[in-house]
């Protein structure tokens, strides 16, 4: 059950704070006064639209913070133990701040979630059923939604096999005609796969190659250069007794003379017997240089045209060598999945058959299941209209056949398509409730809906936004009765008005929109004793709520609906 509201720069709303307790609860007030806004803020805090036409002018931030109490409540412990959050003495604190820079936050406990998280948990706690959902209810696709909420948990597990199942055949269904549609492109494929590979093949090329080809062609454009230096420098080391070889040579004889005198001299005589030996080395390779170097210009022709034949083959298939290798990899692997493209095939389409085998075997149980629940459903709808005033009212839900007895592609829900028929006068055949059915029946049919709902457990609070639209006399104090009847099973907070539903009410607060110097205000206190006598007798059409007349009618009103709550508690 929700235990507060805080609502700050809501529309008109600049600071309004409710508490609530057990039992049912009623927002009444004048039209215009800013009932909506309270709904608007609650729809906030779950997550709902973050419009920033919320916010109050003259605002840069609006935000609302909603406390519940949710001990003993398995599903919310084990979504904020999966989020790793903490609730302290069993509250559940959702926040909400949205900006009119577009900045949205949203914490649950003090901790930082995405809207999609808020929603999740949200969706635990509360119900809110607004006026938008009478459109739902004309709509004959939600009708199946209907029916099956209304089922228990063995058929909530066969619509999760049934949505498992389309899931697992769409999933191989696409994969299959993707694989038929490629295999009629196959041959074509296949011949152009074939040239790129004979190609790739018969160029054989490898990762390093092209390198060791630029630097070879570089050298054969540079020969004349390069043995020309080499020879020089051949010549200048080794050209004759006065050659530097040999002058070193000769240094190093002289300091090996002396080098057992002192250790300057053995350190010189090392120095130069390295430099000595260095410089040996060097000329016997220049002079394997020369000798190995020769200009050939049938390679040189072949380097180049091997080169050429490099780039041609980065320019179609990659930047680079490397990245050609890796083409060719991958033409490979596409050359050997279309060559077992047949036995591909048939795997596939044995596997697609035995899929759809299976989904249409759940399909069928899911079908007996709520055949089986459409019995019971329209048992327990009537039971509701009758308590709502609708005794003579005919409820039923009616299957769609399929044309020709040809079943549709596998779905989440599963095969069926049910419209929710009603017959209102004895008589009348039975036509679908979205043509047929007045504003009032369609408050009091959604109002039997939820009855079901809340019989059959779920959420603690649910919020019911002015369902009782087109009721008036009698029928508003039987729709009372059944929200105070829900609300003795969960906590119910209802816009209305009707004095009817608000004389039934545990607790009813005020929503007054009031004018402070150039501003405009949304007030929101409960209201108890004579004031609340003051509100009916003004819902009755007192105005004011100062006509002797309405006052005493009101007062009435809420003396018997305190009788009627108590011979209630005592069933």
């Amino acid at each position: 059950m929700i235990v507060s509201l805080q609502i700050k720069n809501i529309a008109l709303a600049e600071q309004v704070a409710i508490d609530f307790g057990e039992g049912l609860h009623v927002l009444t007030g004048e039209t215009g006064a800013g009932k909506s806004i309270v709904v608007d803020a609650v729809n906030l805090a779950l997550g709902g639209r973050a419009d920033r036409d919320l916010i109050r002018t003259g605002t840069e931030k609006a935000s609302v913070e909603a406390v519940f109490r949710a001990d003993g409540n398995e599903a919310v412990d084990a979504w904020l133990r999966g989020h790793e959050i903490e609730a302290e003495a069993g509250e559940v604190i959702l926040q909400r701040e949205i900006g009119v820079n577009g900045r949205n936050v949203c914490r649950v406990c003090g901790a930082v979630v995405p809207v999609s998280a808020l929603k999740e948990l949200s969706a635990l706690l509360m119900d809110v059923h607004g006026q938008h959902e009478h459109q739902f209810l004309m709509d004959p696709a939600y009708h199946l939604r209907f029916l099956d909420d209304a089922g228990d948990d063995a058929h909530q597990a066969l619509r999760a096999e049934v949505a498992k199942a389309s899931e697992d055949f769409l999933a191989c269904h696409r994969r299959y005609a993707r694989l038929v549609r490629e295999n009629e492109q196959k041959a074509f494929r296949m011949e152009q796969l074939t040239a790129s590979l004979d190609e790739l093949r018969k160029a054989d090329l490898k990762p390093d190659e092209e390198e060791a080809l630029t630097r070879e062609r570089e050298q054969g454009r540079h020969f004349g250069k390069i043995i020309g230096a080499l020879q020089a420098a051949y010549g200048m080391l080794s050209g004759g007794e006065s050659d530097p070889l040999s002058a070193v040579k000769s240094a190093l004889h002289a300091l090996q003379e002396i080098e057992g005198l002192g250790d300057d001299y053995k350190a010189l005589s090392t120095r130069a017997a390295s430099a000595y030996y260095e410089l040996e080395e060097v000329s016997y390779d220049l002079a394997n240089l020369i000798e190995k170097s020769e200009f050939n210009p049938a390679r040189a022709e072949w380097v180049e045209t091997r080169l050429d034949l490099i780039r041609r083959l980065e320019r179609k298939y990659g930047a680079t060598v490397e990245e050609v290798l890796a083409e060719k990899e991958r033409l490979e692997e596409e050359f050997d999945r279309l060559s077992g493209m047949d036995r591909d095939l048939a795997s596939l389409a044995k596997e697609d058959k035995a899929l759809l085998a299976h989904y249409r075997q759940e399909a069928r149980r899911l079908t007996e299941s709520r055949t089986a629940l459409a019995h019971d459903f329209e048992r327990r709808m009537g039971e509701q209209l009758r308590d709502l005033g609708m005794e003579k009212t005919v409820f039923q839900v009616a299957f769609a056949e399929h044309p020709g007895g040809k079943l549709p592609m596998p779905r989440a829900e599963g095969d069926d398509e049910v419209e929710f028929m009603i017959s209102p006068n004895p008589g009348e055949p039975l036509k679908p409730l979205a043509k047929i059915a007045s504003g009032g029946e369609l408050s009091r049919l959604m109002l039997a809906l939820k009855s079901l709902e809340a019989e059959r457990g779920g959420v603690g609070c649910m919020v019911f936004d002015e369902i009782d639209t087109g009721i008036s006399g009698r029928m508003a104090q039987v729709v009372g009765e059944k929200m105070a009847a829900i609300s003795r099973r969960r906590q119910v907070i209802c816009v209305t008005h009707l004095p009817q539903i608000a004389a039934l009410a545990d607790h009813e607060y005020l929503v007054r929109k009031e004018v402070d110097g150039d501003r405009t205000f949304t007030r929101v206190r409960e209201v108890t004793g004579e004031e609340r006598v003051e509100e009916v007798a003004r819902m009755l059409g007192g105005a004011d709520g100062s006509s002797g007349s309405a006052k005493a009618h009101a007062a009435q009103m809420l003396e018997s609906a305190e009788a009627y709550r108590k011979a209630q508690k005592r069933k």
